[in-house]
């Protein structure tokens, strides 16, 4: 075992690998470490740590976006439909990859990642 490497998800340390692909035990994850390292800096944030759109255009507090992907709301029967303005988003430094904090009508207050986003 790697008693460096943790479970991306849950954080637990007693992961295992399985041909390419490593796998949490208590949640059944399964990543690749050296892709999510790639997809992370591939993501929204660049090697600068900027963060960027899907077109790659720099983003900052308080600009607007809008959603290029129909998105579910985790534990809920809502969805973020395509094409919804977002006003006045506030960038944080997420760790699972939601850098965007922001409010949407109908819904609430919630978290996106930079990659499903557009500036408008």
């Amino acid at each position: 075992m790697n008693n460096e490497l943790k479970c991306p998800e849950c954080g637990c340390e007693h992961v295992y690998q399985d041909g390419s692909l490593w796998i949490c035990p208590e949640c059944a994850h399964e990543f690749n470490p050296q892709a999510a390292a790639d997809n992370s800096e591939a993501a929204g944030t660049g090697g600068d740590g900027v963060i960027r759109d899907a077109n790659g255009n720099t983003l900052g507090d308080g600009d607007t976006v809008t959603v290029i992907k129909d998105l579910k709301v985790k534990g809920s029967s809502l969805v973020v439909k395509s094409g919804t303005k977002v006003k006045n988003i506030r960038l944080v430094d997420g760790s699972d990859g939601h850098n965007i904090a922001c409010k949407i009508n109908g819904i609430g207050a919630m978290n996106l990642k930079s990659e499903f986003v557009k500036k408008s």
